[in-house]
C-alpha cells in the first residue's frame, strides 16, 4: 500500500473543509471520498446486490463491522454506520412528483428504473390535465391510508419524523426517462408550447411536493432549512438552447424558492459530458457541483468561481483500482486547484461496488503528496 501518515492526514483534513473548502488556512485539499455501503461486497468477497437494499439487517450490520475493521487498518478510520434503525421505524412508502405524473419504479438488471407509458404529445397533454387536477389535493395522491397512524406511532416510539425531500431527479433526466430521449427532444422542437407547459407543471408539482414533505417533517415555510439539489445526468443530451428553455427555468425557480439566500445549498450532480452547459448553469450560483469525468476543474472554475467542485476523479478509474492512474488524476486536480482552492476530492460520479479501500488510500497518498496548499 502507498505510504500515508494516517494521523496527520485526518488531522489536516479536519481543518480543510471550512468555508466550503475555500478556507485560506486549509493545509491540504479536502477529502470527500468515504466509500459507500455498495462497496462492502467486493471488498469482503461476499454475494449481495448493492442496489436493491435487500440484505437482512443483522447480516448488513455484521458486514459493515467487518468492512470497518479493514478500513481502520487501511485508511485509519471507520467509514460505514454499524447501527441501523429498527425495521418497524420505517415509514410507509409514499409517492413523489414522479408518481404524480403516473411514472413508476421497476426493477431491471438488479436496480430500479423509472418508466412510464407516456410517449406521444397526446399522451403528455392528457396526463398534464390530470396532474393539474391533482395539484389542489396532492396529499391524497402522495400518502397511503395508514400514513397518519404510522407517522404518529413512529414519532411516539422513536422520536423520528419523516425526512424532507430536497434532493430529486433533475428535470431533464426525468423528462427523458419519462418520454424517451428522442421523443422528448422532438417534442421540444415540434411542440414548443406543450414542452413549456410540461416544464411549468413539472416545476409547480416539484415545489408543492417539497413543501408538503417539509410540513410532514415538522417545519413551517419560515422554519424549514434551506437547500435543494438535483441529479440530472441526462442534461448532457440537450444543447445550450434547449437546456435554457427547459432545464434552467426549473432549477432557477426551485432554487429561488428553497435556496433564496446567499450561501444556501444549491447542488447538482450530473456525471456526464455536460461541459457545454457550464455557461448556462453559471448564473445559478451553485454551492457545489459533481460533474462528469470529462468536465475538468479548470473549466468549472472558469464559469463558477465561487463553487466547490466535487470531483474530478473518474469513478471507473477508481473502481478499476488502478492506483497509478488514480494518483495521476488526483495529482492533476490538486495542482489545478492550488490557485483558487474550492476542491472537495471526490469521484466524478458514484462510488460503485468493486472500488477498494486500497484505492481510497491511494487518493490519500496523492493528496498528502501533491495536494498540500
Amino acid at each position: 500500500m502507498y505510504e500515508v501518515d494516517l494521523d496527520r492526514f485526518w488531522k489536516d483534513d479536519a481543518r480543510s473543509h471550512g468555508q466550503n473548502c475555500f478556507d485560506p488556512a486549509a493545509p491540504q485539499v479536502a477529502m470527500g471520498i468515504h466509500m459507500s455501503g455498495e462497496c462492502i461486497y467486493a471488498e469482503l468477497g461476499v454475494e449481495g446486490n448493492p442496489w436493491l437494499n435487500d440484505t437482512p439487517r443483522d447480516v448488513l450490520i455484521d458486514l459493515h463491522k467487518r468492512y470497518n475493521e479493514k478500513a481502520l487498518k487501511i485508511v485509519g478510520r471507520s467509514l460505514l454506520p454499524e447501527n441501523f434503525a429498527p425495521q418497524d421505524s420505517k415509514f410507509p412508502e409514499t409517492g413523489d412528483f414522479t408518481t404524480i405524473f403516473e411514472a413508476r419504479n421497476v426493477i431491471k438488471g438488479g436496480s430500479y428504473w423509472l418508466e412510464s407509458d407516456i410517449r406521444t404529445a397526446g399522451d403528455l397533454s392528457a396526463v398534464l390535465d390530470r396532474v393539474e387536477k391533482r395539484l389542489p389535493n396532492l396529499r391524497d395522491h402522495l400518502f397511503p391510508a395508514n400514513w397518519e397512524s404510522e407517522k404518529k406511532r413512529i414519532f411516539e416510539t422513536y422520536g423520528i419524523r419523516p425526512a424532507q425531500r430536497r434532493h430529486i431527479r433533475g428535470p431533464v433526466t426525468f423528462a427523458m426517462t419519462y418520454l424517451g430521449v428522442e421523443n422528448f427532444i422532438y417534442m421540444m422542437m415540434d411542440e414548443p408550447e406543450l414542452a413549456e407547459r410540461f416544464r411549468d407543471v413539472l416545476c409547480t408539482t416539484i415545489i408543492e411536493c417539497a413543501r408538503i414533505f417539509d410540513e410532514e417533517a415538522g417545519y413551517t415555510p419560515d422554519t424549514a432549512p434551506h437547500g435543494f439539489s438535483f441529479a440530472d445526468d441526462d442534461c448532457c443530451l440537450l444543447n445550450e438552447e434547449l437546456y435554457s428553455e427547459f432545464g434552467y427555468p426549473v432549477l432557477e425557480k426551485i432554487f429561488n424558492t428553497f435556496s433564496p439566500d446567499p450561501g444556501d445549498y444549491r447542488y447538482q450532480h450530473s456525471d456526464s459530458a455536460m461541459g457545454h452547459l457550464l455557461p448556462v448553469l453559471a448564473p445559478l450560483h451553485f454551492t457545489g457541483v459533481n460533474f462528469g469525468p470529462t468536465v475538468m476543474f479548470e473549466d468549472i472554475r472558469r464559469h463558477m468561481p465561487d463553487t466547490c467542485v466535487h470531483g474530478c476523479l473518474a469513478p471507473f478509474t477508481f473502481m478499476r483500482n488502478d492506483e497509478e492512474a488514480i494518483i495521476a488524476e488526483v495529482r492533476r486536480d490538486c495542482e489545478a486547484a492550488k490557485g483558487t482552492r474550492g476542491l472537495l476530492l471526490r469521484t466524478a460520479g458514484s462510488i460503485n461496488n468493486g472500488s477498494l479501500l486500497t484505492s481510497m488510500r491511494a487518493v490519500m497518498h496523492a493528496i498528502q503528496t501533491y495536494g498540500q496548499y
